[in-house]
């Protein structure tokens, strides 16, 4: 249940959305291209950032620049 506290955790780092044409999932509605996200978790193929919907969201990492 340790994803219920990510989004008081401290933020690990900031990520730029670069782009949001996923091939199978509708990511243009809780990421905006060109706006920052802070990151509260991070595995190898996932960053785990505060979307716009204001939750912890999990999202392929090309989706993502590091600032």
């Amino acid at each position: 249940m340790i994803h219920q506290s990510w989004k008081d955790n401290a933020t690990i780092k900031k990520v730029k959305c670069v782009h949001t044409d996923a091939k199978k999932y509708m990511v243009n509605r809780v990421l905006t291209e060109g706006k920052t996200y802070d990151v509260k978790n991070e595995t190898e193929e996932f960053l785990f950032v505060v979307d716009n919907s204001g939750k912890v969201g999990g999202f392929y990492k090309e989706y993502f620049e590091v600032l």
